[in-house]
């Protein structure tokens, strides 16, 4: 389906040729008479960033993406198991495709993952997952001017928690910043 430039804002996926690719910016400019529009995208599949310059009058086509429900299995050396969880139907991913997220992927863990049709594109964790601190330093009562310590989680991410956190607690993590929000 074509849509005016205009309407593609960062989160839209539109295809260029055969590739596919996400709005990451929008930046409109006027100089003098003329107006032109810069987009940067993320291409999808290489995970490449471009940058594009449009008239105003143009259209591109929007891709249809569809997203599914799907529950983390396990990871082996070279992909990462999911399952949909209405159709039990299981599909891997490249370790590549993943990327930064395995760090915050625990078994049964449900996440969206988005498709082009049958392609698998892209893993969208939940905001915030929750994750077992497996390896800290002890921690120092009525130290809060140092700022904190790093603490190994289940999944072998290390965030920066207060003093007061220990081996065994069950933290909330933000998955966007990787950082700690509090007890779980």
């Amino acid at each position: 389906m074509a849509i005016p430039i205009n309407d593609v804002k960062p989160g839209v996926t539109v295809e260029i040729g055969k590739d596919l690719f996400s709005c990451l910016e929008f930046n409109q400019k006027r100089a003098a008479q003329q107006t032109s529009i810069k987009i940067k995208f993320k291409n999808m599949r290489t995970g490449s960033i471009i940058n594009k310059t449009f008239s105003p009058g143009e259209k591109i086509t929007r891709a249809h993406i569809d997203y599914k429900q799907m529950q983390f299995l396990y990871s082996d050396q070279d992909y990462f198991h999911f399952m949909d969880q209405t159709t039990f139907e299981q599909i891997q991913l490249p370790k590549e495709k993943v990327g930064e997220d395995a760090k915050y992927l625990k078994e049964g863990l449900a996440i969206n993952i988005s498709f082009y049709g049958d392609e698998a594109l892209d893993v969208n964790l939940p905001a915030t997952v929750e994750l077992k601190v497996v390896e800290t330093a002890p921690g120092f009562k009525g130290d809060t001017v140092s700022g904190g310590k790093p603490a190994t989680m289940e999944t072998g991410a290390v965030i920066q928690v207060p003093f007061f956190v220990n081996v065994e607690d069950v933290l909330k993590v933000n998955t966007r910043e990787g950082k700690y929000l509090g007890r779980a």
